[in-house]
Protein backbone atom coordinates (compact mmCIF):
# COMPACT_ATOMS: atom_id res chain seq x y z
CA UNK A 1 0.00 0.00 0.00
CA UNK A 2 1.18 3.71 -0.47
CA UNK A 3 1.93 5.90 1.75
CA UNK A 4 -0.04 8.75 1.95
CA UNK A 5 -0.60 12.24 3.32
CA UNK A 6 -0.63 13.76 7.28
CA UNK A 7 -2.49 16.64 7.74
CA UNK A 8 -2.11 18.32 11.22
CA UNK A 9 -3.21 21.51 12.55
CA UNK A 10 -6.41 23.37 13.00
CA UNK A 11 -10.03 22.00 12.66
CA UNK A 12 -12.81 24.11 12.65
CA UNK A 13 -16.61 24.12 12.33
CA UNK A 14 -17.20 26.84 9.93
CA UNK A 15 -20.85 28.65 10.35
CA UNK A 16 -21.06 30.45 7.18
CA UNK A 17 -23.44 33.25 6.30
CA UNK A 18 -23.52 35.10 3.00
CA UNK A 19 -24.51 38.74 2.97
CA UNK A 20 -24.72 41.01 0.19
CA UNK A 21 -21.80 43.53 1.84
CA UNK A 22 -19.82 44.09 5.15
CA UNK A 23 -21.09 47.17 6.91
CA UNK A 24 -19.19 49.44 8.52
CA UNK A 25 -19.19 49.69 12.35
CA UNK A 26 -22.43 49.63 14.29
CA UNK A 27 -24.56 49.17 11.11
CA UNK A 28 -26.56 46.55 9.88
CA UNK A 29 -25.97 43.87 7.13
CA UNK A 30 -28.83 41.37 4.98
CA UNK A 31 -27.44 37.67 5.21
CA UNK A 32 -28.55 36.60 2.14
CA UNK A 33 -27.68 32.43 2.86
CA UNK A 34 -26.31 30.48 6.02
CA UNK A 35 -24.89 26.64 6.24
CA UNK A 36 -22.39 25.12 8.44
CA UNK A 37 -19.27 23.51 6.80
CA UNK A 38 -15.82 22.47 8.32
CA UNK A 39 -13.04 24.80 8.35
CA UNK A 40 -9.08 25.07 8.74
CA UNK A 41 -6.44 23.54 7.18
CA UNK A 42 -7.04 19.86 8.28
CA UNK A 43 -10.29 19.91 6.88
CA UNK A 44 -10.41 21.74 4.17
CA UNK A 45 -7.20 20.26 2.58
CA UNK A 46 -7.76 16.66 3.82
CA UNK A 47 -11.47 16.64 2.15
CA UNK A 48 -10.10 18.18 -1.14
CA UNK A 49 -7.64 15.99 -1.23
CA UNK A 50 -9.77 12.66 -0.52
CA UNK A 51 -11.86 13.56 -3.36
CA UNK A 52 -9.21 14.33 -5.55
CA UNK A 53 -8.41 10.73 -5.21
CA UNK A 54 -10.47 8.44 -3.64
CA UNK A 55 -7.03 5.74 -3.55
CA UNK A 56 -4.74 7.91 -1.34
CA UNK A 57 -4.18 7.64 2.21
CA UNK A 58 -5.07 10.26 4.40
CA UNK A 59 -4.42 10.91 7.83
CA UNK A 60 -6.07 13.83 10.09
CA UNK A 61 -3.87 15.13 13.05
CA UNK A 62 -5.78 17.56 15.83
CA UNK A 63 -8.02 17.74 18.36
CA UNK A 64 -11.63 18.63 18.83
CA UNK A 65 -13.75 18.81 21.44
CA UNK A 66 -16.33 15.84 22.82
CA UNK A 67 -19.20 18.02 21.36
CA UNK A 68 -21.52 18.13 19.04
CA UNK A 69 -19.18 19.98 16.40
CA UNK A 70 -16.41 17.41 17.07
CA UNK A 71 -19.43 14.91 16.25
CA UNK A 72 -20.27 16.18 13.07
CA UNK A 73 -16.38 16.76 11.70
CA UNK A 74 -15.50 13.34 12.60
CA UNK A 75 -18.50 11.87 10.95
CA UNK A 76 -17.30 13.78 7.60
CA UNK A 77 -13.91 11.95 7.62
CA UNK A 78 -15.17 8.90 8.09
CA UNK A 79 -17.79 9.65 5.03
CA UNK A 80 -14.48 10.83 2.64
CA UNK A 81 -12.51 7.81 4.11
CA UNK A 82 -10.17 9.90 6.15
CA UNK A 83 -8.33 8.56 8.78
CA UNK A 84 -8.86 9.97 12.24
CA UNK A 85 -6.87 8.20 14.31
CA UNK A 86 -4.81 10.89 15.03
CA UNK A 87 -7.27 13.16 16.65
CA UNK A 88 -7.25 13.80 20.22
CA UNK A 89 -10.45 14.03 21.58
CA UNK A 90 -10.91 16.67 24.84
CA UNK A 91 -13.57 16.68 27.27
CA UNK A 92 -12.22 19.90 29.19
CA UNK A 93 -13.13 22.10 25.74
CA UNK A 94 -15.28 22.49 23.06
CA UNK A 95 -14.34 22.48 19.76
CA UNK A 96 -13.15 25.00 17.83
CA UNK A 97 -15.41 27.16 15.24
CA UNK A 98 -15.49 29.99 12.75
CA UNK A 99 -18.38 32.83 11.76
CA UNK A 100 -17.43 33.37 8.55
CA UNK A 101 -18.97 36.52 6.65
CA UNK A 102 -18.98 36.04 3.13
CA UNK A 103 -19.69 39.27 1.24
CA UNK A 104 -21.39 39.12 -2.55
CA UNK A 105 -20.47 42.34 -3.43
CA UNK A 106 -16.45 41.74 -4.04
CA UNK A 107 -16.24 37.86 -2.92
CA UNK A 108 -14.31 38.72 0.35
CA UNK A 109 -14.57 36.80 3.23
CA UNK A 110 -13.95 37.94 7.03
CA UNK A 111 -13.61 35.70 10.12
CA UNK A 112 -14.42 35.49 13.70
CA UNK A 113 -12.53 32.73 15.37
CA UNK A 114 -12.79 30.71 18.53
CA UNK A 115 -9.50 28.46 18.48
CA UNK A 116 -11.64 26.05 20.90
CA UNK A 117 -9.91 22.95 21.14
CA UNK A 118 -7.28 24.04 18.62
CA UNK A 119 -5.24 25.91 20.95
CA UNK A 120 -4.83 22.62 23.30
CA UNK A 121 -3.00 20.67 20.14
CA UNK A 122 0.81 20.14 20.92
CA UNK A 123 3.46 18.25 19.43
CA UNK A 124 2.65 15.13 21.71
CA UNK A 125 -0.15 14.86 20.48
CA UNK A 126 1.44 13.38 17.30
CA UNK A 127 2.85 9.77 17.24
CA UNK A 128 6.09 10.32 15.16
CA UNK A 129 6.66 6.77 15.11
CA UNK A 130 3.62 5.40 13.75
CA UNK A 131 3.50 8.27 11.33
CA UNK A 132 4.04 5.69 8.07
CA UNK A 133 3.19 8.96 5.49
CA UNK A 134 5.13 10.46 2.70
CA UNK A 135 3.99 14.20 3.24
CA UNK A 136 3.18 15.46 6.77
CA UNK A 137 1.29 19.08 6.09
CA UNK A 138 1.26 21.47 8.75
CA UNK A 139 -1.21 24.15 9.17
CA UNK A 140 -1.70 27.09 10.28
CA UNK A 141 0.96 28.61 12.00
CA UNK A 142 -0.03 31.67 13.49
CA UNK A 143 -3.02 30.27 14.45
CA UNK A 144 -1.82 27.33 16.68
CA UNK A 145 -0.98 28.13 19.83
CA UNK A 146 1.34 25.24 21.07
CA UNK A 147 2.95 24.63 17.97
CA UNK A 148 3.47 28.72 17.89
CA UNK A 149 5.55 28.51 21.05
CA UNK A 150 8.96 29.06 21.82
CA UNK A 151 11.18 26.42 21.46
CA UNK A 152 14.83 26.27 23.35
CA UNK A 153 16.40 24.13 20.53
CA UNK A 154 14.61 25.10 17.61
CA UNK A 155 13.26 28.24 18.26
CA UNK A 156 9.00 27.27 17.32
CA UNK A 157 7.63 23.72 18.23
CA UNK A 158 6.10 23.48 14.95
CA UNK A 159 9.85 23.70 13.61
CA UNK A 160 10.74 21.05 16.05
CA UNK A 161 8.11 18.92 14.82
CA UNK A 162 8.40 19.35 11.48
CA UNK A 163 12.17 17.91 12.18
CA UNK A 164 11.30 15.11 13.60
CA UNK A 165 9.00 14.61 10.83
CA UNK A 166 11.89 14.90 8.34
CA UNK A 167 14.15 12.84 10.58
CA UNK A 168 11.60 10.25 9.96
CA UNK A 169 12.56 10.54 6.21
CA UNK A 170 8.61 12.56 5.75
CA UNK A 171 8.74 15.71 3.09
CA UNK A 172 7.17 18.13 5.16
CA UNK A 173 4.88 21.39 4.29
CA UNK A 174 3.77 24.38 6.00
CA UNK A 175 0.86 27.02 5.59
CA UNK A 176 0.06 29.85 7.84
CA UNK A 177 -3.27 31.99 8.54
CA UNK A 178 -3.49 35.55 6.89
CA UNK A 179 -3.19 37.98 9.99
CA UNK A 180 -2.74 41.40 10.46
CA UNK A 181 0.19 41.11 13.02
CA UNK A 182 4.43 41.54 13.44
CA UNK A 183 4.76 37.89 14.35
CA UNK A 184 5.64 36.38 11.09
CA UNK A 185 8.99 36.55 11.57
CA UNK A 186 9.47 35.48 15.14
CA UNK A 187 6.83 32.65 14.64
CA UNK A 188 7.42 31.37 11.05
CA UNK A 189 10.74 31.60 10.14
CA UNK A 190 12.52 28.99 12.28
CA UNK A 191 10.22 26.46 10.42
CA UNK A 192 11.35 27.63 7.42
CA UNK A 193 14.75 25.49 7.49
CA UNK A 194 12.86 22.06 8.33
CA UNK A 195 10.24 22.83 5.36
CA UNK A 196 10.45 21.12 2.29
CA UNK A 197 7.19 22.65 1.24
CA UNK A 198 6.04 25.81 1.90
CA UNK A 199 1.86 26.83 0.46
CA UNK A 200 0.82 30.40 1.28
CA UNK A 201 -0.53 33.47 -0.46
CA UNK A 202 0.87 35.79 -1.51
CA UNK A 203 -0.05 38.52 1.69
CA UNK A 204 1.59 36.05 3.60
CA UNK A 205 4.66 35.96 1.70
CA UNK A 206 4.91 39.30 1.23
CA UNK A 207 4.96 39.66 5.70
CA UNK A 208 7.07 37.05 6.32
CA UNK A 209 9.78 38.48 3.11
CA UNK A 210 8.97 41.72 4.52
CA UNK A 211 8.61 42.58 0.67
CA UNK A 212 5.53 44.43 -0.77
CA UNK A 213 3.49 43.01 -3.17
CA UNK A 214 1.07 45.54 -4.30
CA UNK A 215 1.16 48.63 -5.36
CA UNK A 216 -0.91 51.38 -4.17
CA UNK A 217 -3.71 50.83 -6.08
CA UNK A 218 -3.87 46.85 -5.55
CA UNK A 219 -1.90 45.70 -8.26
CA UNK A 220 0.31 42.98 -8.02
CA UNK A 221 4.38 43.51 -8.51
CA UNK A 222 5.51 40.18 -10.46
CA UNK A 223 8.91 41.10 -10.01
CA UNK A 224 8.28 41.37 -6.01
CA UNK A 225 6.57 38.11 -6.04
CA UNK A 226 9.73 36.69 -7.32
CA UNK A 227 11.77 38.50 -4.87
CA UNK A 228 9.65 36.96 -1.98
CA UNK A 229 9.51 33.42 -3.06
CA UNK A 230 13.84 33.78 -3.43
CA UNK A 231 14.09 35.48 0.03
CA UNK A 232 12.11 32.62 1.15
CA UNK A 233 14.38 29.96 -0.54
CA UNK A 234 17.31 31.44 1.41
CA UNK A 235 15.41 31.67 4.99
CA UNK A 236 15.40 28.18 4.73
CA UNK A 237 12.93 26.63 2.55
CA UNK A 238 14.08 22.81 1.01
CA UNK A 239 12.74 22.22 -2.06
CA UNK A 240 9.52 24.43 -3.02
CA UNK A 241 8.44 27.83 -2.68
CA UNK A 242 4.45 27.73 -3.42
CA UNK A 243 2.64 31.19 -3.11
CA UNK A 244 -1.31 31.78 -4.45
CA UNK A 245 -3.07 35.13 -5.26
CA UNK A 246 -6.43 35.84 -7.08
CA UNK A 247 -4.11 36.51 -10.43
CA UNK A 248 -2.48 32.88 -10.19
CA UNK A 249 -0.04 30.61 -8.69
CA UNK A 250 4.16 30.96 -8.35
CA UNK A 251 6.89 28.28 -7.78
CA UNK A 252 10.48 28.52 -7.02
CA UNK A 253 12.27 25.44 -6.36
CA UNK A 254 15.92 24.28 -6.89
CA UNK A 255 15.22 23.83 -11.11
CA UNK A 256 13.82 27.29 -11.50
CA UNK A 257 11.37 29.70 -11.02
CA UNK A 258 7.78 29.11 -12.18
CA UNK A 259 4.23 31.15 -12.90
CA UNK A 260 0.30 30.71 -14.11
CA UNK A 261 -2.40 32.67 -14.40
CA UNK A 262 -5.10 31.51 -12.33
CA UNK A 263 -8.42 29.52 -14.72
CA UNK A 264 -10.25 32.36 -16.26
CA UNK A 265 -14.05 30.93 -14.56
CA UNK A 266 -16.73 32.78 -15.37
CA UNK A 267 -18.08 35.93 -13.07
CA UNK A 268 -21.09 33.91 -12.38
CA UNK A 269 -18.87 30.66 -11.84
CA UNK A 270 -18.10 32.17 -8.35
CA UNK A 271 -20.08 31.21 -5.00
CA UNK A 272 -17.55 32.39 -2.55
CA UNK A 273 -13.76 32.12 -2.15
CA UNK A 274 -13.83 30.32 1.32
CA UNK A 275 -11.25 28.13 1.76
CA UNK A 276 -9.78 28.41 -1.84
CA UNK A 277 -6.39 28.78 -0.42
CA UNK A 278 -6.38 25.50 0.91
CA UNK A 279 -7.82 24.29 -2.06
CA UNK A 280 -4.80 25.25 -3.80
CA UNK A 281 -2.97 23.07 -1.14
CA UNK A 282 -4.32 20.33 -1.81
CA UNK A 283 -3.72 20.86 -5.33
CA UNK A 284 -0.15 21.49 -5.07
CA UNK A 285 0.71 18.77 -2.34
CA UNK A 286 -1.15 15.97 -4.25
CA UNK A 287 1.28 17.31 -7.38
CA UNK A 288 4.35 17.04 -4.87
CA UNK A 289 3.43 13.30 -3.91
CA UNK A 290 3.12 11.96 -7.66
CA UNK A 291 5.98 14.20 -8.01
CA UNK A 292 5.12 15.86 -10.87
CA UNK A 293 7.25 18.75 -12.91
CA UNK A 294 6.40 22.09 -11.41
CA UNK A 295 4.36 23.36 -13.84
CA UNK A 296 1.88 20.26 -13.82
CA UNK A 297 1.62 21.79 -9.78
CA UNK A 298 0.36 25.27 -10.35
CA UNK A 299 -2.09 23.64 -12.69
CA UNK A 300 -3.57 21.10 -10.88
CA UNK A 301 -3.37 23.82 -7.84
CA UNK A 302 -4.88 26.84 -9.89
CA UNK A 303 -7.61 23.97 -10.84
CA UNK A 304 -8.26 23.15 -7.57
CA UNK A 305 -8.72 26.66 -6.66
CA UNK A 306 -10.94 27.42 -9.01
CA UNK A 307 -13.57 24.64 -8.76
CA UNK A 308 -13.77 25.58 -4.70
CA UNK A 309 -14.87 29.36 -6.21
CA UNK A 310 -18.23 27.10 -7.04
CA UNK A 311 -19.29 26.65 -3.65
CA UNK A 312 -19.86 29.16 -0.63
CA UNK A 313 -18.67 26.90 1.86
CA UNK A 314 -15.01 25.92 2.08
CA UNK A 315 -14.66 22.00 0.28
CA UNK A 316 -18.53 21.63 -1.39
CA UNK A 317 -16.56 22.53 -4.97
CA UNK A 318 -14.18 19.33 -4.78
CA UNK A 319 -13.98 17.28 -7.60
CA UNK A 320 -11.88 14.25 -8.75
CA UNK A 321 -8.84 14.77 -10.24
CA UNK A 322 -10.01 14.67 -13.94
CA UNK A 323 -12.99 16.90 -13.43
CA UNK A 324 -10.55 19.41 -11.52
CA UNK A 325 -8.66 19.08 -14.84
CA UNK A 326 -10.92 19.29 -17.36
CA UNK A 327 -11.96 22.35 -15.71
CA UNK A 328 -8.18 23.97 -16.31
CA UNK A 329 -8.65 23.26 -19.82
CA UNK A 330 -12.09 24.13 -20.54
CA UNK A 331 -11.91 27.26 -18.62
CA UNK A 332 -7.63 28.29 -19.67
CA UNK A 333 -5.84 30.85 -18.03
CA UNK A 334 -5.40 34.21 -18.35
CA UNK A 335 -2.48 36.91 -18.25
CA UNK A 336 -2.26 37.58 -14.40
CA UNK A 337 -3.04 40.94 -13.86
CA UNK A 338 -0.49 43.41 -13.25
CA UNK A 339 2.10 40.66 -14.80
Amino acid sequence: MEKGIAVGGNIFVDYIKVIETFPRKGMLANITEERMSIGGCVSNTIIDLARMDRSLSLRALGCLGEDERGKFVLDLFEKNGIGSGGIRMRGDISTGYTDVMAALGDNTRTFFNYRGSNSLFDIGDIDFDTLDVKILHMGYALLLDRFDGEDPEYGTVMARALSKARGRGIKTSLDVVSEDSDRFSRVVIPSLRYCDYLVINEVEGSLIAGIPVRDGGGKLLEQAIRGVCQKLKELGVVESVVLHCPEGGFLLDNSGYYTMPAVNVPRDFIKGTVGAGDAFAAGALYAFYREWEPEKVLFLANCSAAANLSSADSVSGSRPLEELLDLGRKYGQEKPKGA
